[in-house]
Order: C-alpha cells, then structure tokens, then sequence
C-alpha cells in the first residue's frame, strides 16, 4: 500500500468540504456519547453493528438529518474508528497501562472523513469529483495502483488535502551491495557515522524560536474572538508549518542519501519517550521517531536494509579495537577515553558507531541465514 497526499487548490467550494468534516465531528460525538451512555448503564461497550443501525434510523429523522449530507461509508468509517479506539482503550487497561478513553472532540479541531468506494471519481488532468462539486487540487506526480480510499483532511491553516490509499503492484526492488555504515543519533550531533563522518544537528525550532515568541505576544496582545486574534493565531500556526516543512524536508534528504550511498545501515533502538521526559523540547525538535520512520522507508523502497540494534547494547563502552568493556563510560560526560588495555584513543561517538556497525552486520547475517534456511 502507498499513499499520495495533494493539496487542493484553495476555493469557494471548499466550503462544502469543510461543512462535511464538521458533520463528521458531530457524528463522531453522537457516538461517543453514545458509547459513555451504554458503560454508565451496562458496564459494557457498545456493539459496533448496532450503533451503525442506529445512526442509519435517526439520519431520517428531521433532528439529524443533516448527518445524511456524509456519504454512508463515511459514517461507516467513523463508527469503525471508534470501536478501534475503545479496543485499544480496554487492552491497555488489562495490560495496566496508562490511558484514557476516547473523548469529544472540538467541531474545528476534527481533521478528517474518509470515502472508501464510492462518493468520490479522479477526472482528467487535476480535478476530482467530490459529491456533485468538483475540486482542483496540485498534482506533483502521477498516481500509481489502484485507488482503495480516499480521505480529505485538513490542518490547523484551514487548508484541504487529499489523501490516496493506493493498492500498488511494484515489483521487489533486489537488494544492493557495497559497504555497510552505522549511524549513531545525538543532540549536538544529529548524526554520527561509523565512517567517522558528521551531520550538525539544524535545531530549526531553536533558531526560530525568537519569532515565535514575538508571534506568540503579538497573540496575546489581541483581543480573544477578534479578527485580529484570528489573523494573528493563523500566522503563528503558518511559521509553525513552515517550521515543520523545514524540518521534514531536511529528514527526507538526509534519509535518501543515506539509502542511496549505504546498502546496510544498523542504528541503535532508541527509547524516544525517556529522551523526551528527559530533554523535552529539545527532542521534538529534532524529531529522531520520525527520522527513522523515514529512513526505513527510503531504505525499503531503495533496496536497502535498515537493522535495529538492542538499545542495551553496550556499543559505547566497548573498545573497537581489543573488546575491553569500560565500565566508567556509564558517565554520558565522557566524550574521548583512552583504552587502558590496548591504549587505542577513541572518540565516544565514533566508537559506538563502529560497535553498532559489527552487530548489525552480525544481525544482518543471522536474518539472512535464517530466510534462506
């Protein structure tokens, strides 16, 4: 499966697209309440064929129909994702771990609704039917496999994309060859390669962050529920995104270079959210979670491997050269040592680049034998 996401053009008939996510929101709190009504009486959760037979009756109603505006897969979809969360609620509660419920939602801050077969036709060039209306929308590229859903979504700009879930038939890409790397993530250093090569950390949040503060009082200056608090929100939400565009773009060219060069790359299994009660924003902005994702994606579709090491792996105490473990180098401080039994120097981060590199090849290896057996 592959998605393309577009972003339609910005237009009057938008209206119309927006109206139905808010719909969409209605729906998804009708259930809800729904679902809280059914616990309090029965101590149980709702069934998911009834709450669809339900909302199929009261749509012919004059009170809600209104709700009848959404296509019924639409409504199908919502439904279904409710009953994903209440199941996911309750497992996490048998495995005692922290959680709540599904909750309300704000009518402007509901994103989405999704069309699965029916509701929606690709026309020629750019446009899409939607309904009866017709929508333009900026088509990058072409799309490849079948068309299994679609899903209109839209951000905190009020902006609208189009989401396409295609089935896709490409052919496995054959794996490459050529030399392994290892890549050894920081916060002063964004990336450490085995190779001994270094990619600075961009901090795009930290270099920005004296015009948002300047948006943000420019913000709190405003009168609430103006249009001058209006514009003024709507720009701090847009150098937000652009923020964030920065810090996506720089993640996908980072991780296809990475992709393109190296045929094999280990990385250590990160613990994100102790890093993040630890450092907190700091961490978000450099965003590793999402880094890695991307990296395993442009791995996948480039013929490469990405092999994960166990974050217990003591790669940084380990001298590379004779295997003396140091016990000392617990002590994060500690970014040069000498070995005491070999008296080889090491650098902290180089070390355990190297370290990672040998076993994830080790893995690499075992993987393979094991596929082949």
């Amino acid at each position: 499966m592959i998605t393309y996401c577009f972003k339609a053009y910005n237009s009057k008939k938008n209206k119309n697209l927006h109206n139905l996510i808010n719909i969409a929101c209605l729906i998804y709190n009708h259930c809800i309440a729904l679902h809280k009504r059914y616990y309090r009486r029965y101590k149980k959760c709702l069934n998911i064929y009834q709450l669809q037979k339900h909302l199929t009756k009261i749509k012919k109603t004059s009170k809600f129909s209104h709700f009848s505006l959404l296509g019924s897969q639409s409504i199908q979809d919502i439904t279904q994702r409710i009953d994903r969360a209440y199941k996911l609620f309750f497992e996490n509660r048998k495995n005692k771990k922290r959680c709540s419920p599904p909750s309300f939602k704000k009518v402007k801050k509901y994103k989405s609704f999704t069309l699965k077969q029916a509701g929606y036709k690709i026309l020629e060039n750019n446009y899409l039917r939607i309904d009866d209306k017709i929508y333009r929308y900026f088509k990058s590229r072409d799309i490849i496999g079948k068309i299994k859903t679609l899903t209109i979504k839209r951000n905190s700009l009020g902006d609208i994309y189009f989401y396409f879930v295609c089935e896709s038939n490409n052919s496995q890409i054959e794996a490459r060859t050529g030399k392994s790397v290892d890549i050894d993530l920081g916060f002063k250093t964004f990336i450490t390669l085995s190779t001994g090569e270094k990619i600075e950390s961009p901090e795009f949040f930290k270099r920005l962050i004296h015009k948002i503060q300047q948006l943000n009082r420019n913000l709190s200056r405003k009168v609430k529920g103006s249009n001058n608090y209006k514009r003024a929100k709507l720009c701090l939400a847009r150098f937000h995104k652009k923020i964030s565009d920065k810090r996506n773009n720089f993640h996908w060219e980072t991780a296809r270079n990475l992709a393109l060069k190296y045929p094999l790359i280990s990385c250590e299994d990160l613990c994100i959210k102790s890093y993040q009660r630890r450092y907190g924003r700091k961490t978000s902005d450099l965003a590793m979670s999402d880094f890695l994702k991307i990296l395993n994606y442009s791995c996948e579709k480039l013929g490469s491997h990405l092999v994960q090491v166990d974050r217990f792996y003591a790669s940084s105490q380990l001298c590379n050269n004779c295997g003396y473990k140091n016990p000392l180098l617990k002590d994060v401080r500690i970014r040069e040592w000498t070995c005491p039994v070999c008296g080889v120097h090491h650098d902290r981060d180089i070390n355990a680049g190297i370290n990672i590199d040998r076993e994830g090849n080790r893995l690499f290896s075992m993987l393979k034998s094991k596929q082949e057996t």
